[in-house]
C-alpha cells in the first residue's frame, strides 16, 4: 500500500479508504463483529490506515466495532466519520447540519469510537437548511478545541462546497479538503461540476460504491439482484452493458472485475480519488486490494471511459462546441499552451 497527501494537507492516508457500513448486523445484512475484525486486519495488515464510518451506519455498531479495533493503536489509524444523518426519529435536532446536531454528534462519535479526537469529520449531506456561515463555524470550533483535525463534504452541490470554502478561506477558518460522492464507471455525473470544483479547492476526492453496489463485478448478470431493486440504475441497460465489458477487460487482464473496476476511479487524470472500499466477508476484501498490484493500460482505459460516457450537461456542452470555441480563441486553441490536467478547465 502506498500513501497520498489528503486534499491540501499534509495528512498521510492510503491509497485505499476502508469503508465499514457494514460492520454490524443491525439492519439484517452486513458482517458480525468477527469478520468485520477479519476484513478490518486484512486491510491493515496490507498497509491501509485510512477507515471511513458515520454515526448512523448500523445505528452506531460500526463505530463501536471500530472503537474496539482500534484500540492498542488509536494514533496510527486516520478515522474519518460523518454527522447530518439521524441518531433518532421524531426529533428536528437529531438529524441535519445544525450546530447543535453537530455538537451533540461528534461527541457520541467520540464515545464510541473510544478516542478523544476524529481525523477527519465528513458533513454527510446538506440540508439546504443550516446557514452556511453556521456550519462552517461550527466545525472550525471543532478543529479549534482538538476533536476534530480535518473536514470534509459529502453529497452536497458544487456551488454549496465552493461557497462555504471560499468564506472559510476569507474568515480564517478550516477548509475542506476532501469531497465525497458516489462515483464509478455507472456513476459518473460528477465529472463535469464536482471533480473540477474539487480539484480548484485542492481537495481529494473519496468515491463511495466505486464498485456500483457490487454490479461491476459482475455478480448480478446471471440474475440475481441481492438488495438492488429491479429499477435500480445499476442494474439497467445502461449499467449492464458497462459491466459486460468491465468483465470481458478483467479477463484479458487477467484481474477480478472488482479490481478493474476500482481501478478505473483511482486512475482520473490529474485529481486525487482514493475509492472507499468495502466488505462484509474477507475473501471480498482479499480481491479488491489486489488492485494497488497494476495499473490499466490506457488503451483499456479508452474502452472502459467509451463505454460508460455520459453526456455533458449545459454549459461543459455547449462550450465543447467547435463554433463557440472558434469565437472564444479566435481560432488560435490549438496554440495555446493548455493545463496538463484538462479537468481543470472543462474538457476541450
Amino acid at each position: 500500500m502506498q500513501y497520498k497527501l489528503f486534499g491540501k494537507s499534509g495528512l498521510r492516508v492510503s491509497e485505499l479508504c476502508l469503508g465499514t457500513m457494514g460492520f454490524g448486523t443491525d439492519w439484517n445484512w452486513g458482517a458480525d463483529k468477527e469478520a468485520s475484525k477479519a476484513v478490518f486486519d486484512l486491510f491493515a495488515n496490507a498497509g491501509g490506515n485510512f477507515i471511513d464510518t458515520a454515526n448512523l451506519y448500523t445505528d452506531g455498531t460500526s463505530e463501536r466495532f471500530l472503537g474496539d479495533f482500534i484500540a492498542a493503536d488509536r494514533d496510527h489509524f486516520v478515522i474519518a466519520t460523518k454527522y447530518s444523518l439521524k441518531d433518532r426519529n421524531g426529533d428536528p435536532n437529531f438529524a441535519g447540519n445544525q450546530r447543535k446536531n453537530m455538537m451533540r454528534s461528534v461527541n457520541e462519535s467520540l464515545r464510541r469510537l473510544q478516542t478523544d479526537y476524529i481525523d477527519l469529520l465528513w458533513v454527510h449531506a446538506w440540508d439546504a437548511l443550516t446557514p452556511t456561515e453556521e456550519i462552517m463555524r461550527g466545525l472550525d470550533d471543532l478543529v479549534s478545541s482538538g476533536k476534530v483535525h480535518y473536514i470534509g463534504i459529502s453529497d452536497t452541490p458544487a456551488w454549496v462546497v465552493s461557497q462555504a470554502n471560499t468564506l472559510a478561506h476569507f474568515r480564517g477558518w478550516a477548509q475542506f479538503v476532501g469531497l465525497q460522492v458516489e462515483y464509478s464507471l455507472i456513476q459518473r455525473t460528477v465529472e463535469p461540476e464536482m471533480f473540477p470544483m474539487a480539484q480548484a479547492y485542492g481537495m481529494t476526492v473519496t468515491p463511495w460504491a466505486p464498485l456500483a453496489g457490487g454490479a461491476l463485478t459482475g455478480k448480478y448478470l446471471k440474475g440475481d439482484t441481492g438488495r438492488l431493486k429491479e429499477t435500480s440504475v445499476r442494474l439497467g441497460e445502461r449499467a449492464v452493458n458497462i459491466t459486460k465489458k468491465v468483465v470481458e477487460i478483467a479477463d484479458r487482464m487477467g484481474v477480478s472485475a472488482a479490481q478493474l473496476a476500482v481501478n478505473w476511479t483511482r486512475q482520473h487524470e490529474g485529481s486525487s480519488v482514493i475509492p472507499i472500499v468495502g466488505a462484509t466477508k474477507p475473501h471480498q476484501m482479499e480481491d479488491v486490494l489486489g488492485c494497488v498490484n497494476f495499473v490499466i493500460p490506457a488503451a483499456e482505459m479508452a474502452e472502459l471511459n467509451a463505454i460508460s460516457a455520459i453526456d455533458l450537461p449545459f454549459p461543459q456542452r455547449f462550450l465543447e462546441e467547435n463554433g463557440v470555441k472558434d469565437v472564444l480563441f479566435a481560432q488560435t486553441l490549438d496554440q495555446i499552451q493548455q493545463p496538463a490536467n484538462k479537468m481543470a478547465r472543462l474538457v476541450f
